[in-house]
């Protein structure tokens, strides 16, 4: 990915949160000569020697998996908060921009069948997104154990050991003190999630930037 160096993020808690909160992510490998993709969330864990791996599966239909090479990297993009960026804002004459924040992470997969590991990783998945129901929440442990395991046939679990990651957060750090205010303000006002998210984003970086 194409980064310049003042759009880069390279703190590692910034990274991991942009992550945690923006899971559903795009896997890609490379098939007889072609680029795969497929969407499915992702957890990242932190092994006790400091190694971060991406935890997820694939139904056992979807053939993606069956081209996952140990000895081979592969992509898995997680994009975030993005939007237009309108010269009107600016204090000086310019062109249209698009402000966004997308990481890429490669790394080597190992494939997950065995029945133990792949069942603590779907739970461990469910408790996750369970975590906030209003009610009391849905688990694993409910189900009857031989839906459980006729389920887990049905699905292929892998593990990706990141090996490199980069992350661009193009947040119109390139602008004047007064046109990233104006920037941040008109997005705010937009009274959009998406777009209110990159002013958030923006405002977290504006004391840096200007020393305010």
């Amino acid at each position: 990915m194409y980064v310049p160096k003042q759009y880069q993020e390279t703190d590692p808690a910034v990274i991991a949160d942009f992550i945690k909160h923006n899971d559903f992510a795009t896997v890609i490998s490379v098939v007889d000569g072609l680029p795969v993709a497929t969407h499915v969330p992702l957890e990242l864990v932190q092994g006790e020697n400091g190694q971060q791996s991406l935890l997820g599966h694939f139904a056992r239909a979807n053939k993606h998996w069956q081209s996952f090479d140990p000895n081979q990297q592969i992509l898995v993009i997680f994009a975030g908060a993005h939007s237009y960026i309108s010269p009107r804002w600016y204090t000086q004459p310019q062109v249209p921009t698009w402000n966004y924040m997308v990481v890429h992470v490669y790394g080597k997969p190992r494939l997950i069948q065995d029945g133990p590991e792949l069942y603590d990783m779907v739970h461990r998945l469910t408790n996750i997104y369970e975590a906030h129901a209003a009610t009391p929440p849905y688990t694993v442990e409910g189900l009857p154990p031989d839906l459980v395991e006729k389920q887990l046939k049905g699905i292929v679990g892998f593990e990706i050991v990141v090996e490199r990651i980069e992350a661009k957060f193009k947040m119109s750090q390139n602008r004047d003190a007064q046109s990233y205010a104006n920037i941040i303000e008109a997005l705010d006002e937009s009274g959009d999630d998406v777009k209110q998210a990159v002013a958030a984003e923006m405002t977290r970086r504006q004391d840096a930037l200007f020393g305010k």
